[in-house]
């Protein structure tokens, strides 16, 4: 047996209080919705021009985001009492995905990536709230200003680019299918749902995807996650969107 299966077994994911999820929910949470709606109101007079409110959102947005993967990073550290790989591998679920049939790792389950990300797809169809065009990365890529501003913006095109990977793969996704996902067995099977309202109400930064959030990402990444036990599946489904809009921005960039 390898150092890296040896660490893997000897890790034990604990079962959190409701308290404790709500806790950290909060603690991920919160901070967004108060750079979303307070900070980035007041950081927008640092810039100027109509791109000024979306400028300041995207930087404190980035900042929401890394302090999540933090969390996560802290959370680990004290229950584990290590950082070391194997061990943050097993206790954030960063495996592939399990069959619930046999209890094995499959690689044939990947697959599935593909029509959840197709399902994720769906959620653009949906009827959806009134929706600022400053505060909405599609709508504001979409525009004129928005358009006008990103060509040739290598700079902010660096920064929305680490907005994607937190966004997806290292803040969102990891936090809520790798740290509570795992954690809340408390639900007991109705972990997945919970989880995904959980995912939904977190978007105090913008209130009027929650709907759609819910009806749509709780069935293509906290299910499947769960299901497999594995949170690399809600990241790769989620990234999807990621990468998306990173090929909008960078053809933008070099119109």
């Amino acid at each position: 047996m390898t150092t890296s299966d040896t660490a893997t077994r000897a890790v034990h994911i604990p079962t959190w209080s409701r308290g404790t999820v709500l806790k950290v929910w909060a603690a991920a949470a919160l901070p967004m919705g108060v750079l979303a709606w307070v900070v980035a109101p007041a950081l927008a007079h640092a810039f100027s021009g109509p791109m000024a409110l979306p400028q300041a959102l995207i930087v404190c947005l980035a900042a929401g985001l890394i302090w999540q993967f933090v969390l996560v990073l802290i959370v680990v550290r004290r229950e584990q009492g290590t950082l070391r790989w194997p061990v943050v591998k097993a206790a954030l679920w960063l495996n592939a995905p399990i069959s619930p049939r046999t209890g094995r790792r499959s690689n044939r389950l990947w697959w599935m990536v593909v029509p959840l990300t197709a399902l994720l797809a769906l959620e653009e169809m949906l009827p959806s709230l009134p929706t600022p065009v400053s505060r909405d990365l599609g709508l504001l890529l979409g525009s004129d200003s928005g358009q006008a501003w990103m060509s040739g913006n290598w700079i902010w095109f660096a920064l929305l680019v680490i907005v994607f990977i937190f966004n997806t793969a290292l803040g969102e996704e990891l936090l809520f299918r790798g740290l509570l996902l795992p954690r809340m067995g408390t639900f007991g099977r109705a972990d997945w749902l919970v989880n995904g309202v959980l995912f939904a109400c977190y978007h105090l930064h913008e209130p009027w995807v929650i709907p759609q959030t819910f009806l749509v990402d709780t069935f293509a990444e906290a299910l499947p996650s769960r299901r497999w036990r594995s949170s690399l599946i809600g990241i790769a489904v989620h990234s999807s969107q990621s990468v998306f809009f990173f090929v909008i921005a960078l053809a933008l960039v070099l119109r």
